[in-house]
Formats: C-alpha cells, structure tokens, sequence
C-alpha cells in the first residue's frame, strides 16, 4: 500500500501514467527530479517498501537463508541454484531501473557536447544510477540487522502507510492552491499526532503498562 502511494504521488504531479512523460517531466536539471521536487519523503518511503517487496536484507524474514529448512535455497544447488538466484536478483535490478525512473529522472544527466556519441551518455547515466542503487541494497544486506515480523509489521501498517497517504494528501493540496496545500498539513499533521497516541496507547495496553497497578 505504502509502495502503491508513492507511485500515485508521482503519478499526480507528472500528470500521466506514461514512463516517458513521467521522466520528460523530469527533465529539466536537478532541481526538478521527484526525489527533490516532491521532497525526500516519498523517495524514502519508496525504497524501504520496494526492499521488503523484494524480500531483501533487513526485511528478508520469508527468505532467510540461515533460517531455512526447505525451498531453493536447501533443495538446490549448481546450476539450478544459480538460476533461482539470478532470477532474485533480476528482480532487484530491474526495481532500481523503476526507482531510477520515477525519482532520478531516468536517463537525465550532464550529457557533453560531442559530436556523434551524445546518444551515448543518456544510456551511461541510467546505468550508473541503477548500478548504484543495486550495490545499495549490497550494502543494506552487509550493515544492517534483520527484522522481526512484527517489526517489519509495525513498520509497514504504523509508520510506511500514514506517511505515504498523509504526504499525498499534501501533495495533492499543493497542486490545487498554496493555501488547500497548508490546510491538508495542517489536517494531516493533526491526524499523525492521534495516531501515533493511539498507537502508544494500543501498544502499552498488549504490554500491560497502562495500568496504574504494578504489573504481576
């Protein structure tokens, strides 16, 4: 769902479901990527989502390899072993091509004036950038600690999800006037403040520390 909304907030103020309109819209240095056009939020939320859709390390629960007694990574090995894993890690790739696309305005880049070879850096450009969000997630395997379920639970339902619907919501004021852009933050940021209570509240209730007695 959180992967969904952010995908709708770039959808929203591209104006199209076109990939090629969606990175033309991109296209005008820098300052006009969605990573920074649409500030960092959807773009975190995107990549933390897109890594346990893909079941990566930290949020590799369903397929950890120390942790596994059946399936592919047990039953197979070789060639076959290879090919499943390939296969896993194709997955990998081609979700850095989409996140380079939605967010870093795809091919776009500095592109020098040189006779005959211009075509040729557009291509450089969106393989640098994918390349660079595949050893990212290298680097996430290596350096971070693997989740819980029900950490990657809290995460996804507590924390992933208001924050994408709540910064669409914004996103979606903006475009029509500055001033229904304030009064969506100003709505969601109220709601957050709640929900996050309620979520305290509901968390000390199933831990048994809302009671004013000592806990037996």
């Amino acid at each position: 769902a959180a992967l969904g909304m952010t995908i709708v907030t770039v959808i929203l103020v591209t104006g199209s479901l076109s990939t090629h309109d969606i990175v033309m819209s991109q296209g005008h240095g820098i300052w006009h990527w969605n990573l920074i056009r649409l500030g960092i939020v959807p773009f975190v939320v995107f990549i933390i989502a897109i890594t346990a859709e893909l079941n990566r390390p930290p949020f590799d629960v369903v397929e950890a390899d120390s942790e596994l007694v059946g399936g592919f990574h047990t039953e197979y090995s070789s060639l076959r072993f290879a090919l499943f894993y390939l296969a896993e890690f194709m997955n990998t790739i081609t979700m850095s091509a989409i996140m380079v696309t939605l967010f870093l305005g795809g091919p776009a880049g500095w592109v020098p004036n040189v006779a005959h070879l211009r075509w040729l850096f557009p291509i450089a450009w969106f393989v640098v950038k994918t390349v660079g969000f595949a050893f990212a997630y290298v680097w996430f395997r290596a350096a971070l600690p693997r989740f819980r379920y029900d950490q990657v639970m809290d995460l996804g339902w507590k924390r992933l999800i208001p924050l994408s619907l709540g910064w669409m919501i914004i996103v979606a004021g903006f475009l029509v006037s500055p001033a229904w852009g304030f009064a969506m933050a100003a709505v969601v940021l109220v709601a957050w403040i709640m929900l996050t209570r309620a979520f305290e509240l509901g968390t000390a209730r199933e831990r048994g520390t809302d009671s004013p007695l000592p806990v037996v």
